[in-house]
């Protein structure tokens, strides 16, 4: 039987194509050699204020405030107190050019006084600041090295497919020159560190130290950065993250060029398209961005767009969903005039806008203040729909919902029965209907005919735009059943 066994193994194995015969290379050792000497440990460091000890409330000139100051004074010549102590921390960098400029990640360098590049030979260099980009999780450093440097180059991640070898060198709990071998797991993951994520999981071991280190290809290659792990315990339980080279590479280039991030930004608020918003709009399966509302001083304004447009293309490329455009968007040139394809009413249109700068529409972004409490008059009337209590926009009703000016008009949600559909979409009071069925409302009397009107359609779903309290504005599909 045992016999009968090892033959049926052999038979198959002999079946088997080479590639699978053969699961991967012999050996990584003439790779680990060819790279590591363009990885490097990275030592920040950060002089912070020690912690002072309290003294207490005492009135002054008394002589137990006296005692006290003494006291306290030979406590912290004793202890170090109140004099700058030196924080440091370890983490992982790759040069990308042999003049000395060097990659890792802004959260191994962020708030850092010093940086120290420390390189397999022992050599120690201080490091420049170049720029940073927190959204990305990439920073760039300088160094003056005596000769060049050894270097890596980044290749196109795009091109990088699930079950590829993968190799990652770092300096995992200060062992620098670390090389642990793995596969890309997983592509494309979203583990909401970020509006761009867009990750590389491996099963290569990644652990403490390890950010801002690369991920080879077998080529020698930099296919992603090492960024993240999940982990319970703190260590590798083989779920780690890389941040692709195709989205670092580009945020790289602009540290490098301008010292700051110059994204491309078209200043529309959006949403994903679910399958019940998608059957509300009569778009078929659902796609693209949806339009929530457009910045009233962005590069859009002028441009046409309104709420409750469905972006489907961006510049010539497919928008999938709304997790991919502001990707699309951000690696886009500042200034370029792009055309924009949108569903509106079942049909395509084409929009052209020249982007502007997303910083820019960061850093004027209004600062609504909330409207001001004033004595809740007596309460207005009600009308009770989709297990909703809505009652008219009025100043008590801002007053007591603390809603911002910004929110101009609609009807104000008060109450939510708590089984209703409305609160499986996370509708909570506070909020306000702006729109319904892609229609202005002014009153509770407007949803609650409309609501009837649907019905005698024999539509399933109304279509409702619904703002915060802080005017974010979000399309919510809900049944009419």
């Amino acid at each position: 039987m045992l016999a009968g066994l090892v033959l049926s193994t052999g038979l198959l194995l002999a079946g088997l194509s080479p590639a699978f015969a053969r699961p991967g290379p012999d050996s990584f050792a003439d790779l680990a050699e060819k790279v590591t000497p363009a990885v490097v440990n990275i030592s920040a460091t950060q002089v912070v204020e020690d912690k002072k000890l309290d003294m207490p409330k005492l009135p002054p000139g008394s002589q137990l405030d006296d005692m006290f100051e003494e006291f306290l004074k030979r406590h912290r010549q004793q202890n170090g107190e109140g004099r700058p102590r030196r924080s440091s921390s370890l983490g992982s960098g790759f040069v990308i050019d042999a003049s000395g400029i060097v990659v890792t990640n802004n959260h191994v360098i962020d708030g850092a006084n010093e940086i120290e590049v420390i390189f397999t030979d022992g050599t120690k260099l201080k490091a420049e600041l170049i720029g940073k980009d927190a959204k990305v999780d990439v920073a760039v450093l300088r160094v003056k090295p005596a000769k060049p440097l050894a270097a890596v180059k980044f290749a196109d991640s795009d091109k990088s497919r699930v079950g590829d070898w993968v190799l990652a060198v770092g300096n995992p709990f200060a062992l620098g020159g670390t090389v642990t071998a793995g596969i890309i797991s997983a592509t494309r993951r979203n583990i909401d560190s970020g509006p761009y994520d867009n990750y590389i999981q491996t099963d290569a071991s990644i652990n403490k130290g390890n950010s801002g280190g690369p991920l080879f290809d077998l080529e020698g290659e930099v296919i992603g950065i090492n960024t993240a792990i999940l982990s319970p315990s703190g260590g590798s339980i083989g779920i780690g993250f890389a941040t692709p080279a195709n989205t670092a590479g580009p945020v790289i280039e602009q540290l490098i060029k301008f010292g700051e991030t110059r994204r491309g930004w078209l200043g529309v608020r959006i949403q994903n398209v679910d399958d019940a918003i998608a059957e509300s709009l009569g778009i078929g399966k659902a796609r693209g961005a949806l339009v929530s509302g457009v910045d009233d001083k962005g590069p859009s304004v002028g441009a046409g767009f309104q709420p409750g447009d469905v972006i489907v293309s961006f510049d010539g490329k497919p928008v999938a969903n709304a997790r991919e455009l502001p990707k699309i968007v951000a690696q886009t040139p500042v200034g370029r005039e792009v055309n924009v394809v949108v569903i509106r009413d079942g049909k395509e249109q084409t929009r052209k806008v020249t982007l502007g700068r997303l910083e820019d529409g960061e850093a004027r972004a209004p600062k609504d203040k909330p409207a001001a409490a004033g004595k809740p008059p007596e309460a207005a009337p009600r009308v009770h729909v989709f297990g909703l209590d809505l009652a008219p926009l009025d100043e008590a009703v801002r007053g007591k919902f603390q809603i911002k000016e910004s929110v101009k008009a609609g009807v104000a949600i008060v109450k939510v029965d708590p089984d209703s559909p409305a609160a499986e979409q996370h509708i909570a009071p506070g909020e306000v209907i702006v729109e319904f069925n892609r229609q202005p409302v002014a009153s509770p009397e407007d949803v609650e005919k409309q609501a009837k009107a649907l019905k005698s359609e024999g539509r399933k779903s109304a279509l409702l735009l619904v703002a915060n309290a802080q005017g974010q504005a979000r399309f919510v599909a809900l049944s009419l059943n």
